[in-house]
């Protein structure tokens, strides 16, 4: 499972900006990878797993701004077709999760 959040936050004023650099290392400190620019994406072994992490950003969520929140699954993942100018590169790996007994 995928956790993806996208967001648009406002900029204009150094108080602003301050709001959303300490949104984005929060939510990089919670394990999420910069996909573009206003895009993170954080790989869950469960859906249990995913409903933590969503509920982490969902602490953290600034005043102002438009934030969204999606999951997909592995298969629906590995559909995408992602492009650097007209050249086809391959999705990010699926993070290996050991599991100790």
């Amino acid at each position: 499972m995928w956790v993806l959040v996208f967001f648009d936050l406002p900029t204009e004023t150094k108080k602003d900006r301050k709001i959303y650099a300490r949104f984005r290392k929060e939510i990089m400190a919670y394990g999420f990878q910069m996909f573009q620019f206003s895009i993170y994406l954080r790989h869950c072994s469960s859906r249990e797993n995913a409903n933590v992490h969503i509920e982490r950003v969902k602490k953290i969520l600034p005043e102002k701004g438009h934030i969204g929140i999606m999951c997909i699954t592995d298969k629906q993942f590995g559909m995408m077709e992602i492009f650097r100018g007209q050249d086809q590169v391959k999705a990010p790996e699926t993070v290996q999760q050991l599991e100790l007994f």
